[in-house]
């Protein structure tokens, strides 16, 4: 079984994006870090790879999806409050992130989203499960 995921995401200015990425509090390892990738540390098992729009291609066989007109997928990640789900958006419009929806708040779950430098589509969630409503 899987103990690690690594999301693969084009991008079109490497060093842009991993200004825009730390500017946000990621961290970067370096022993996966070159002029081709980056390797964002989310946790110890989760890690994005920001890849050149060339380097990307290398491993496919299609066209690069232009997330900006297209969504190839959403990339949702956990917080530790509502405040840290605000805090982050925040800080990712100041950094030129743009937003795609509004903070959605459920109650129990209280999510917002916003669309990178090169429009991936990340979201950040708090979750409450001791508020969730019961499936009955």
């Amino acid at each position: 079984m899987a103990t690690k995921v690594f999301i693969n995401l084009p991008v079109k200015n490497l060093s842009a994006s991993m200004d825009f990425f730390q500017s946000l509090g990621f961290s970067i390892n370096p022993q996966f870090t070159d002029d081709k990738a980056c390797c964002l540390v989310v946790t110890d098992s989760i890690f994005v790879m920001l890849l050149t729009d060339a380097y990307f291609k290398t491993f496919i066989n299609t066209e690069l999806c232009d997330a900006h007109k297209s969504t190839e997928v959403l990339i949702a990640l956990d917080a530790a409050s509502k405040e840290e789900v605000e805090q982050t958006i925040t800080k990712a419009l100041s950094l030129g992130a743009t937003s795609y929806a509004q903070p959605q708040d459920y109650g129990w779950m209280y999510q917002h989203s916003f669309a990178d430098l090169d429009g991936h589509r990340w979201e950040f969630a708090y979750m409450d499960i001791s508020k969730m409503p019961s499936q009955e």
